[in-house]
């Protein structure tokens, strides 16, 4: 048998997390969240450092070692750079929560090939990048914890756009696939899939409506960030979508 946890241990101490996109909203929860679990956390932004800052501050009050590192995570260099200033300041990245991401909500006959572009870049290869940038150090040592930020728009299609369904879908097919070759390797490989989740990006979107969910209101990004502390902390789940959208299945 295992033995439990010290509960007078946070459960994620000596673990250091990358958050991307963690300047607010869903990210800011999950990073904030690790925190009060004993992760030191990375907190990965695009351009804006004021609200990256104030999460890192956060995190900080709390106890925990944090930086924020400005990183747009579709380019591949500066991939690289994000994860080495990380190793730098905070040791090698045991959770690497892939949150990061562009929602845009836009009329079928106005997407144009660089908006599809944009989309796929944003959500879907920027999850590859940062994987991929990370496994070496997780596989050396055989243990990680990866979580993918999905949504409910990979299953049932949802109210934004093609590509970001698309995008969103490709995630679940990649961490099915990672999840299954890194199985042996000490490394879970877990999404998240969300519906209508109460942020800015989604209260800015005139389709996005509480009525749609069968539970009748939005989610609180606290109900998601509670998730990705739970798979952060479980080594024997792995290639599993996790919805947390209110009952809004497909029908």
């Amino acid at each position: 048998m295992t033995s439990k946890p010290d509960h007078a241990t946070p459960t994620l101490a000596s673990r250091v997390a990358l958050v991307t996109g963690a300047s607010r909203g869903i990210g800011e929860a999950i990073a904030l969240a690790l925190a009060e679990a004993g992760a030191a956390v990375a907190v990965n932004y695009k351009s804006r450092a004021a609200d990256a800052d104030a999460v890192r501050d956060r995190i900080r009050a709390l106890g925990r070692r944090s930086i924020a590192v400005a990183a747009d995570v579709s380019i591949a260099a500066h991939v690289q750079r994000l994860v080495a200033e990380v190793h730098a300041a905070l040791g090698p990245i045991d959770i690497l929560v892939n949150n990061a991401g562009i929602a845009r909500p836009q009329k079928l006959d106005e997407i144009t090939e660089g908006d599809w572009n944009e989309i796929i870049d944003g959500n879907l290869k920027s999850c590859f990048l940062v994987t991929q940038a990370v496994l070496p150090d997780m596989r050396g040592r055989r243990f990680g914890r990866i979580i993918n930020l999905s949504s409910v728009a990979a299953q049932i299609g949802g109210v934004i756009s093609p590509q970001y369904a698309a995008s969103k879908a490709g995630m679940l097919g990649m961490t099915r696939y990672y999840a299954r070759h890194l199985a042996r390797e000490g490394i879970t490989v877990n999404a998240i899939a969300p519906a209508l989740i109460e942020t800015d990006m989604v209260t800015s979107n005139p389709n996005a409506r509480p009525d749609l969910i069968p539970v009748g209101r939005f989610g609180s990004v606290d109900e998601v960030s509670d998730v990705a502390v739970m798979l952060a902390g479980n080594g024997y789940i792995t290639g599993q979508t996790i919805n947390v959208n209110g009952g809004w299945f497909p029908t």
